[in-house]
């Protein structure tokens, strides 16, 4: 198979096990092409606390405009 089309055509009779195995081979491949992840990112208490309290604010209203 050559082309993307001919592989998602070839997926589709593809049994649930090996769909989920080819997706992970695809992921394994990805990643050793892209190389090492980016290191993760690292958030304060107080940054995560205010995106807490803004989703409780957004949240509240939109409950009120129900």
């Amino acid at each position: 198979m050559k082309t993307l089309a001919a592989i998602k055509q070839a997926t589709e009779s593809l049994p649930s096990a090996e769909k989920e195995e080819l997706l992970l081979f695809v992921a394994t491949r990805l990643r050793e092409e892209r190389g090492e992840m980016p290191p993760a990112r690292r958030f304060g208490r107080e940054q995560i606390c205010a995106w807490i309290a803004e989703d409780e604010a957004d949240a509240d209203r939109w409950s009120r405009n129900r």
